[in-house]
């Protein structure tokens, strides 16, 4: 393409604006900015504010919509993460990214730090963005792919070691070893019991004869020496 022609070809802004979620996932946001900073009055009508769906945790987003939405969006980011902020190949997400359990996660923080810097009043929480958050989430990405998915996606290579985890050996082996430490902490509290201090007695005493009155927890009568001068 000569110059003339790049020149007429359709313009291209030189950087992409960060996806938009959809409706529902801004709700979600939105529902979350009010149990922090609305009043009681709103604060009371969201329920149980654990129950809340969060965008940066996927699994606790349980309506239809939401997920849908969630998972377009986290699609958005990834493609423009990929054109954006990477220039070789082993920076890239793979296209597989939603079989990939850890990139789920990682991508649904990674892009609500992102949404959250770019709302900021100042470019601080975006520099710390740039410093260490994306780095740090291609870092671990590199190390936990490493080369399994470049050219195309490579089934979990961790899966028998995991299914060992599961096989009943192993899981009773696990249940023998809590079942050991709980045991211990029982052990150990017995022998440090203590018995409980005798209480002092009270007893009543008798000021004529100096004779020490049974008392009430079972004190034996004993008398006084009385006193007198000495020869």
């Amino acid at each position: 393409m000569t110059t003339e022609q790049a020149r007429r070809a359709a313009p291209t802004p030189m950087v992409y604006a960060f996806p938009v979620p959809g409706e529902h996932v801004r709700l979600a946001y939105r529902e979350l900015h009010i149990a922090i900073n609305g009043t009681e009055e709103q604060k009371k009508a969201l329920g149980n504010h654990a129950l809340l769906p969060r965008p940066w945790e996927p699994a606790s987003c349980l309506d239809p919509e939401l997920r849908h939405q969630l998972w377009e969006w986290l699609e958005d980011v990834v493609t423009w993460l990929n054109r954006e902020y990477t220039w070789d190949v082993s920076g890239l997400i793979p296209n597989c990214w939603p079989l990939h359990p850890h990139l789920v996660h990682e991508t649904a923080v990674l892009a609500d730090q992102r949404r959250r810097a770019g709302l900021a009043m100042t470019s601080d929480a975006l520099e710390e963005w740039h410093r260490y958050c994306l780095p740090a989430f291609t870092d671990r990405m590199r190390n936990r792919l490493r080369a399994h998915c470049d050219d195309e996606h490579k089934t979990w290579p961790g899966k028998p070691r995991h299914n060992e985890h599961l096989g009943e050996a192993s899981a009773e082996r696990r249940e023998n070893a809590f079942a050991h430490d709980v045991d211990t902490l029982t052990h150990g509290r017995r022998a440090h019991e203590q018995p409980e201090p005798a209480r002092p007695r009270l007893a009543e005493v008798d000021l004529e004869t100096g004779e020490i009155k049974e008392d009430s927890l079972g004190a034996q009568p004993r008398t006084r020496t009385e006193k007198g001068p000495r020869e």
